[in-house]
């Protein structure tokens, strides 16, 4: 079974790393598995050679040689272009030969002052309830192994501030790695003005936190055009599908900006609604106008922007819209889509 080209290159680089002295071709050659393999006298002769075949294989084999030494080249060129520095080393016999010095290819320590250390352990402690804890664990250990004292806690002077980041959707680890794979995925969608989940073909860009909910914002392979997801709304497994992307990601992702869009936050219109007393709080915080009715119901003026009626519907009977007439209908309509399932 041939050895896997990562696997070479490891074993290049610890076989450089670990000598004392500079090992010439030879040595590396008889020292790494693939490099055995690729200097063997019968590697590349036909089943049935010919007389001159037969006479290099028992030679050493020039084809063999060149086969390795040309592999040997490229890995050395990969080692270098990936940063190991390798010196080139000629003895008093003239023979060639390479070593990669351990303070050649040593980083420098990490320095970090108080308030760097603070950010990034304040950073690592934001995930500790997510599914990302073990990996912000280990983050935490490497910070203080780059010289954050194990007394200091870079949480202290902020205990005022409980930063998280919750993640209970069954979804988001999933799609997580989707997102860094660029891996197309189907799950199925109930949208807000839906009764039923439905198929959705997704090529995954980013994910991203706004007011207590994740969204995933990708391209809808079945629509043509870009979506963004409430992870809440995703019923059932996370499916991941082979294929590759079909349309180029952009190199900025507006995940909040579609989302507070939808929301209205970026309307410039205002909306009139009436609202069930101690009902529908988060409307409440984006009032403009709030006026008592009586009778256990409100007035409120509110941003009106594209999406805002199928944010109005998850509040049910406790709004109710006076105008626009537009968003009206827009909110009648889907209602009676929900009602008739």
């Amino acid at each position: 079974m041939a050895i896997a080209k990562a696997e070479r290159l490891m074993n290049l680089a610890l076989c450089l790393l670990g000598a004392r002295r500079p090992l010439s071709k030879r040595e590396l050659r008889d020292s790494i598995e693939a490099y055995v393999e690729a200097a063997r006298p019968d590697r590349g002769v036909a089943a049935r050679p010919d007389k001159g075949a037969s006479a290099r294989s028992e030679k050493g084999g020039s084809g063999s040689d060149d086969s390795f030494n040309r592999m040997f080249e490229r890995d050395k060129d990969d080692l270098r272009e990936l940063g190991l520095v390798i010196e080139t080393v000629e003895n008093l016999d003239g023979e060639v030969g390479y070593l990669a010095r351990r303070d050649s290819n040593r980083l420098p320590p990490i320095t970090l002052d108080a308030e760097e250390a603070a950010a990034l352990g304040l950073a690592a402690k934001v995930w500790q309830q997510a599914r990302l804890a073990g990996a912000a664990s280990g983050a935490l250990q490497k910070l203080r192994a780059a010289g954050l004292p194990e007394e200091v806690d870079p949480y202290e002077g902020h205990a005022a501030l409980e930063p998280r980041i919750p993640v209970h959707e069954a979804a988001f680890e999933p799609l997580m790695l989707a997102c860094r794979d660029r891996r197309p995925v189907l799950f199925d969608y109930r949208k807000a003005s839906a009764a039923h989940p439905e198929p959705r073909h997704v090529e995954p860009w980013a994910l991203e936190c706004w007011r207590g909910h994740w969204y995933l914002a990708g391209f809808d392979r079945d629509r043509g055009a870009e979506r963004v997801f409430r992870l809440s709304r995703i019923t059932g497994r996370v499916r991941s599908r082979g294929t590759g992307f079909t349309a180029p990601v952009p190199d900025v992702v507006t995940v909040r900006e579609t989302v507070a869009g939808w929301a209205g936050e970026t309307a410039d219109r205002s909306a009139l609604i009436r609202l069930r007393s101690g009902a529908g709080y988060p409307l409440r915080a984006k009032a403009a106008k709030v006026r008592e009715l009586g009778d256990g119901w409100d007035e409120l003026e509110i941003p009106y922007g594209h999406g805002l009626d199928a944010w109005l519907v998850e509040f049910g009977p406790d709004v109710v819209v006076v105008e626009p007439a537009e968003l009206r209908a827009d909110v009648v309509d889907r209602l009676r889509a929900v009602a008739k399932g």
